[in-house]
């Protein structure tokens, strides 16, 4: 098997980590991988906001009801929709910043460290307390906080191919 399948197959949801800061160099590789995603004409719309202060962190995991597990850093996953690619019918910008954040969290698996994606957009409520605590624009909407650390637990890589989920030439 191929060593970028491997790390896919390795890439679980960590929710216990070290007590060990990330180096500020990984979390700058962590978003040059999220950068390097693809975008709908290629409009790159994302904006990442890093949290790494103990404080921060309590803040913003405060408003997270599914993201309160002791990570030492964060990345908020989030944007202008308006730079997206947006045609009459509808924008691409959750697949931009998706996408984005999956590469983010393959990197992370990659190098080492454990992540687990919040989610935050489409609830409003979660949205808009992220926004408050982050002081971001209200034109800036976060997709997803992604917790990351260094893994205290392992857990088994694993594949969830079913093969009755796909259909070969049609449906």
């Amino acid at each position: 098997m191929s060593d970028i399948l491997d790390t896919i197959f390795k890439r679980r949801s960590i929710r216990q980590y070290q007590d060990e800061p990330v180096p500020p160099e990984m979390l700058i590789d962590l978003l040059r991988a999220a950068m390097a995603a693809p975008s709908a004409v290629n409009k790159q719309p994302w904006e990442f906001v890093v949290v790494t202060r103990p404080e921060s962190m309590s803040e913003l995991q405060a408003v997270l009801p599914f993201g309160r597990y002791k990570a030492p850093a964060a990345v908020v996953v989030c944007g202008d929709p308006e730079r997206a690619h947006n045609e009459p019918t509808g924008s691409y910008w959750v697949q931009d910043w998706s996408a984005a954040l999956e590469n983010l969290l393959i990197a992370a698996t990659g190098m080492g460290l454990g992540t687990v994606w919040t989610g935050v957009y489409p609830v409003a409520d979660r949205v808009r307390d992220v926004q408050e605590v982050l002081k971001m624009p209200a034109t800036i909407i976060p997709l997803g906080v992604v917790l990351v650390g260094f893994p205290q637990e392992e857990k088994p890589p694993r594949t969830q191919y079913r093969e009755d989920r796909v259909h070969w030439e049609k449906y």
